[in-house]
């Protein structure tokens, strides 16, 4: 379980990272696009990405190993 959850934390960050050293200028542009949304928008889409998050890792368990 420990480790499952060190793997997911680390997956993520390798992936942020790696989006923060490939395209800094498009994180700043999609963070102003954030910013100037109203505050109901963000939260729908935080929840919208999670619901998503969730389904991924329900799939994974489905049909992993």
């Amino acid at each position: 379980m420990i480790a499952a959850l060190c793997f997911g934390l680390g997956l993520v960050l390798v992936i942020e990272g790696l989006v923060w050293a490939v395209a800094p200028n498009m994180v700043e542009q999609l963070l102003v696009f954030l910013r100037e949304l109203p505050l109901p928008a963000r939260r729908q889409i935080g929840a919208l990405v999670m619901v998503a998050g969730a389904f991924l890792l329900w799939v994974a368990q489905v049909f992993g190993p």
